[in-house]
């Protein structure tokens, strides 16, 4: 039966990791609720403490159901504040919190917890919001200075009202969960292309293939969270990713997205995996110039192939793990697996997602199968399951 107190599992990435939150007492300690929530969801163990001028902003009953938990807020015997964490997250960070901590004053529980988080080089993550005329003062820029000099991370939105506001608790915790998972050992820097290719046939108009971009954009903010180095090369896309990610190249043209896929490919450092998910156009045409005039009776058009990504920038990713997606209509389950065995012998990728259309959003089909060269076939229930697997084959030349 369920509980007021559960929540929906969004993912792994901090399974069976112990998370303290610390409160401090800016306004944003409103946005706790929502940011402790969304830890659990992804799997943690959370502690909160919360320090006095929080309890002016939000009480200490809203965060223990939120988290679960018993929200620490006084010296105790039990001293929980110096137990082992696996991160630490400051959010929101005063800048008085974070002076006192910068210069070592332990004057509650909070700071203490933060200086053995440091002391242990436990990974910290602030999460600074206040006014502009405080963030732009210079004493404050030392102070982030001094943060991120000793290592620990710093997370803030755009201005925004003449403020710099905390952004919202999906981007905090995205960014929880690479910090803490960026010591994983292996983590490697990904190349993900997404979204759909667009052409045009005139100066108005344009053909376009079917894609929109979801599959990538949860692949890229899965293997983030996991704390791998994540380059996405988007295309056109109808969807949008759940939070800002570090590193994304936007070009939806053929010729423009292969370009920007050169560039990555030969960039130090180079990508130690590719994940090709785009759907790049394989066929157009050289555009008219200016617009063909409307009413006219006909306009027929004659389609080239198009260079194929994957094999264009293979000189350069050969050393690479390398991923491609295969999507087919009406044919069969056998069938598909054979055109994807197809694909990996002739363009020696690693594994090949294969998808039939109709199953994609269909739950009581396979989410997708991913062929191997062996000949082995992984079915997927859904997406975090497709996640989870490909990330798996990241590790395939280790």
């Amino acid at each position: 039966m369920s509980s007021d107190l559960d929540v929906d599992p969004q993912g792994d990435s901090l399974a069976g990791r112990h998370v303290l939150l610390v409160v401090s007492g800016g306004i944003a300690a409103v946005e706790s609720v929502k940011l402790s929530r969304e830890i659990r969801r992804h799997g943690a163990d959370l502690s909160i403490i919360m320090t006095n001028d929080a309890h002016k902003v939000i009480t200490p009953l809203s965060l223990s159901w939120a988290s679960s938990t018993q929200i620490i807020t006084e010296w105790d015997s039990e001293m929980a504040q110096l137990s082992q964490f696996d991160g630490v997250l400051v959010a929101p960070a005063t800048r008085n919190t974070i002076s006192k901590h910068i210069h070592g004053i332990m004057d509650s529980p909070a700071l203490m917890a933060l200086s053995a988080a440091r002391g242990n080089k436990t990974p910290i993550i602030f999460v600074p919001s206040m006014h502009s005329d405080l963030f732009d003062d210079p004493v404050t820029s030392e102070l982030l200075d001094k943060l991120y000099a000793e290592g620990s991370y710093v997370v803030y939105d755009v201005l925004s009202e003449r403020r710099r506001k905390q952004p919202n608790h999906i981007q905090i915790v995205a960014e929880l969960c690479h910090h803490i998972n960026n010591n994983l050992p292996n983590r490697k820097k990904v190349a993900i292309t997404l979204g759909a290719n667009r052409a045009p046939i005139d100066s108005v108009r344009a053909i376009q293939n079917a894609s929109s971009g979801a599959t990538g954009w949860k692949l890229a903010e899965h293997l983030y969270r996991m704390g791998h180095n994540v380059v996405c090369i988007a295309g056109v896309t109808s969807s949008d990713p759940n939070f800002m990610l570090p590193s994304v190249i936007r070009d939806g043209t053929p010729a423009g997205m292969l370009s920007a896929c050169l560039d990555v490919a030969s960039n130090e450092p180079t990508p130690e995996a590719w994940i090709h998910a785009a759907a790049v156009l394989d066929y157009y045409t050289d555009p008219i110039l200016g617009k063909k005039p409307s009413g006219e009776a006909g306009w027929e058009l004659r389609l080239s192939p198009g260079p194929k990504h994957i094999e264009e920038i293979s000189h350069l990713t050969k050393d690479s793990v390398r991923i491609g997606f295969k999507l087919e209509v009406d044919v069969t389950v056998d069938e598909l697996i054979k055109r994807a065995m197809a694909q990996i012998e002739r363009l020696g990728t690693d594994a090949v997602v294969a998808n039939l259309k109709d199953e994609v959003h269909d739950p009581n089909t396979p989410r997708g199968r991913v062929i191997l060269p062996d000949g082995d076939v992984l079915e997927m229930r859904d997406d975090s399951e497709l996640c989870r697997t490909i990330e798996s084959l990241l590790h395939i030349h280790d």
